[in-house]
């Protein structure tokens, strides 16, 4: 477990990201706290507001991730000036991305059904550089020896045959499946030999003509979306608070 540890975690370049990504789970908890808390009315905090106009935490956000950003690029990340950076880097990309579907959507969707989306993004990108912490980065972050530099021709190869499919994944609609695929190798292939989801680019092109498969796709889907989408949304609402409800439609008046 130690030669893991330092091998994959405090190997060098690594450990900026490490502090990244735990600035950023940290960040995105500590949000979510604080802004249930001001939702049911309890605690100290409150809406920042300056003239009348809400301030959105993606705003200081935006800057915390530029500043951090740039920062890290002028940084030799090794430092602690790297350490700094990555953190605050990481601080900015929570309160961001806790926001995410309000940029999506241009509007105040932050406790809506849409407001869910910022709740995926988040798992999704930790996911990912968890991911990448523990080893599945493609390329290393050392200088290569010429024997490595030989396996990794063979490895180059494989990472394109992965990435194709990956692309035929995503065009089938499977993006989580295509996003993780990039990384993890074969995780892609799965999605990329089952059938497209309808609506997808991939249906469009080759199921038209084919109303065998694209009811068998039609089929496979509700059966998917109907099994996953109460653990999904269970999931979701554990994480970062239950959506409001809807508010019932009054009947046209004619």
């Amino acid at each position: 477990m130690g030669h893991w540890w330092e091998r994959n975690i405090l190997e060098p370049g690594k450990l900026p990201l490490l502090l990244a990504l735990s600035a950023f789970l940290l960040t995105f908890v500590v949000t979510r706290v604080i802004t249930r808390l001001i939702r049911a009315g309890k605690g100290p905090f409150g809406n920042v507001k300056a003239g009348g106009l809400h301030i959105h935490h993606a705003v200081p956000g935006v800057v915390l991730t530029i500043v951090g950003g740039f920062a890290a690029v002028a940084s030799d990340r090794r430092g602690a000036g790297g350490a700094i950076a990555a953190v605050v880097f990481g601080i900015g990309v929570g309160l961001v991305l806790d926001e995410f579907a309000l940029i999506l959507h241009l509007d105040d969707v932050y406790w809506s059904e849409e407001g869910r989306k910022s709740v995926e993004v988040v798992v999704l990108a930790a996911a990912l550089v968890g991911l990448l912490l523990a080893g599945f980065s493609p390329f290393g972050v050392n200088d290569l020896s010429p024997q490595e530099l030989t396996d990794r021709g063979g490895a180059l190869t494989t990472i394109a045959v992965n990435f194709l499919f990956a692309l035929v994944a995503l065009s089938k609609g499977k993006a989580r499946l295509a996003v993780f695929g990039a990384i993890v190798p074969l995780v892609a292939l799965f999605g990329a030999v089952r059938l497209a989801r309808p609506g997808s680019p991939w249906a469009r092109r080759f199921y038209g003509r084919r109303p065998r498969a694209r009811a068998r796709a039609e089929l496979r889907a509700r059966r998917h979306d109907r099994r996953w989408a109460r653990p999904r949304r269970v999931v979701q609402d554990w994480i970062g608070g239950k959506p409001d409800p809807r508010p019932a439609r009054l009947p046209d008046r004619h």
